[in-house]
């Protein structure tokens, strides 16, 4: 297993994996295939460059993916978000998953990072045992937070602290 935090000329391996992950679970995520298969090169590279993005690798193909989104605002700057979260099913339960959250985790300390946090589908309750077993805890809830083929599916939310 080979984990790699990538960089903006990275950008082809990181288009490879998410376009992938939207493709094979579009239910979990709030984008869709389409919203990101129609961005330019340069848009792919700024998005590696405004947030961090680890990619797990079965020799040089990418098979999973896990991202961090800074929060912008001065107060709220100690904050991040977890997104992009995707596993090919074949690579769960080897510890891949893991392995990107902790170097995702490292990463967001190195930020200043003290609390990141995540939305998870309730119809998704392998990955919601998943974070709790991470050390994140259920914050709340958004019903309806997401639409997906005409089915409003509730959002759980989640946090973990890095600090005490």
């Amino acid at each position: 297993m080979t984990l790699k935090l990538l960089a903006p000329e990275d950008y082809e391996a990181f288009k490879r994996i998410r376009l992938e992950a939207l493709r094979m679970t579009p239910e979990a995520f709030p984008s869709s295939e389409k919203d990101w298969a129609a961005l330019p090169d340069e848009e792919w590279r700024r998005r590696l460059t405004n947030n961090a993005v680890v990619v797990s690798f079965r020799g040089e193909e990418p098979v999973g993916i896990m991202g961090l989104m800074p929060q912008q605002a001065a107060k709220m700057a100690h904050r991040a978000t977890i997104v992009m979260v995707y596993l090919r099913a074949n690579e769960r339960g080897g510890g891949r998953a893991v392995a990107m959250l902790d170097l995702l985790l490292e990463h967001a300390r190195t930020l200043g990072v003290r609390q990141v946090e995540l939305a998870v589908s309730a119809e998704n309750p392998a990955a919601k045992r998943f974070y709790l077993r991470e050390g994140f805890q259920e914050i709340g809830r958004i019903p309806g937070g997401l639409i997906h083929e005409g089915r409003e599916i509730d959002e759980i939310m989640m946090a973990r602290r890095l600090v005490a």
